[in-house]
C-alpha cells in the first residue's frame, strides 16, 4: 500500500473574507445553491448571494434541516437538481458540510465551496461525509473522489459563534494526533486510502501542539467575540490541520469510540468534539498511557470546559448494557479503531470506558 497526501484545491481564512466569497468561487461555476439551517442564513445568506452575484454567479438558498442523513441528502439534492446547481456553498457545522458534499457528490459533476461558520470538526476540508440517521446515530461513511474546491472560513463569523462549538473542535483537532500516531505506528489505513504520510503524521503534531499553546488564551477571545493572533491560530488547526491530518495521517480509537456513544440516546444532546473528547481519554487508557499523561490530558481539558466523565456526555449510569452497546459499536468491523498498533476487543473498550470516571474525578 503507497503513503497517500490528499487536500482541498485551496484555503482561504481571515477576518471577513465571506464577502470576498465571490472573488474566490468565481471560476468554479454559473449557478450556485447555499446549503445552510436558518441560523446561518441569516447570518451569511445575503452577504453570500451578493458576493457571488458580483463576480457574475446567480445563487439561491435551500434550509438545512440539520441531520446529515441520507433521507436530507436526497430531498437537497432535488432542490439541487431543479435549480441546474454546478456550485453547491455548504455553511454552518460539519453536518451542513457533510451534507452539502454529498449533494455535490449526488449531482455527479460541478463544485463545492465548504464554509464553516463554526470552527467546531475538521469536516471542512475532508472528502467524505458523516452519514447519521434521521436520529442522530452513526451509520457510516461515504467517501468521494473529490475533496472541496474552496474552503472559506471568516473568523469574525468564527469568534461570534457560541464557544461552546470553538471548545468541540479543539477537543477534534487535539484527537487528530492521537489517532494519527497510533495509526503511523501501526502503518494502518487513512482515509485517503493508503498508508500514513510524514506530512499527514507531523501536521497533526502540529495541530496538537498549537492547541496546547494557544487554546486557553483563543477561548477567553472567543467568549468575548474578539479575533485574536491565537483565534486565528486555533481556526486553522481545529480546521485545516486537523483536516489534513486526519485524513492523510489516520483515524484511531477516538472516532471510533464517538462513533459508539452515538448510539446512546443519553449522548445526543453532547457535540461531535464533546464526544471525541471522552473518546480521546479512553484511547489513552487503551493504550496504557502513563497515569501522568493520562492525568495531564484530563486536567488541560478541565481548563478548556471539555467533558471528562461519561456523566459530562449525558450518561449518569456507565454500568451495564449501555456500555456494552458503545464498545461493540465502537468495535465493529469497519471501524478506525483497528488502527490502533495492537488488537481491541469489545471488553478492552468497555472495560476503559469505565474506568474514564473514576480517573476523571481524582484530577480536580
Amino acid at each position: 500500500m503507497a503513503d497517500v497526501f490528499q487536500s482541498p484545491a485551496a484555503y482561504v481564512q481571515g477576518r471577513g473574507v465571506v464577502d470576498a466569497i465571490g472573488t474566490h468561487a468565481a471560476s468554479l461555476g454559473e449557478q450556485a445553491l447555499l446549503l445552510a439551517d436558518d441560523t446561518v442564513l441569516e447570518i451569511v445568506e445575503d452577504r453570500v448571494r451578493t458576493s457571488l452575484a458580483e463576480a457574475g454567479l446567480d445563487a439561491t438558498a435551500a434550509k438545512f434541516e440539520g441531520e446529515a442523513s441520507e433521507a436530507e441528502t436526497e430531498r437537497l439534492t432535488r432542490i439541487a437538481c431543479t435549480h441546474d446547481t454546478d456550485v453547491v456553498v455548504g455553511a454552518g457545522g460539519g453536518k451542513a458540510l457533510d451534507t452539502a458534499k454529498a449533494v455535490r457528490e449526488g449531482l455527479d459533476g460541478g463544485a463545492m465551496v465548504s464554509m464553516p461558520t463554526v470552527a467546531s470538526t475538521d469536516a471542512p476540508t475532508s472528502a467524505l461525509s458523516v452519514i447519521y440517521s434521521d436520529r442522530g446515530e452513526f451509520e457510516e461513511y461515504w467517501f468521494y473522489d473529490a475533496h472541496p474546491d474552496l474552503v472559506l472560513v471568516d473568523t469574525e463569523i468564527i469568534a461570534a459563534a457560541p464557544t461552546r462549538f470553538f471548545r468541540s473542535g479543539i477537543a477534534d483537532g487535539l484527537a487528530t494526533w492521537f489517532e494519527a500516531d497510533a495509526t503511523f505506528r501501526s502503518e494502518g489505513e487513512t482515509i485517503v486510502g493508503g498508508t500514513p504520510t510524514r506530512a499527514g503524521h507531523q501536521l497533526a503534531r502540529l495541530c496538537y501542539e498549537t492547541l496546547r499553546d494557544h487554546g486557553l488564551s483563543a477561548i477567553d477571545a472567543v467568549e468575548r467575540d474578539a479575533v485574536t493572533e491565537a483565534v486565528e491560530a486555533v481556526t486553522e488547526a481545529n480546521t485545516l490541520l486537523s483536516g489534513l491530518g486526519f485524513e492523510s495521517g489516520g483515524l484511531a480509537a477516538a472516532h471510533s469510540i464517538h462513533n459508539g456513544l452515538t448510539q446512546l440516546d443519553a449522548t445526543h444532546e453532547a457535540t461531535h468534539g464533546e464526544k471525541v473528547n471522552i473518546g480521546i481519554i479512553t484511547q489513552l487508557l487503551l493504550e496504557g498511557r502513563e497515569s501522568s499523561v493520562v492525568e495531564d490530558y484530563i486536567a488541560f481539558s478541565r481548563r478548556l470546559g471539555l467533558p471528562v466523565t461519561l456523566a459530562d456526555i449525558g450518561i449518569e449510569d456507565p454500568t451495564g448494557r449501555p456500555l456494552d452497546t458503545v464498545a461493540e459499536a465502537a468495535c465493529d468491523d469497519a471501524e478506525t479503531i483497528h488502527n490502533q498498533p495492537f488488537r481491541v476487543t469489545v471488553p478492552m473498550v468497555r472495560d476503559a470506558l469505565k474506568t474514564v470516571d473514576g480517573i476523571a474525578d481524582r484530577v480536580r
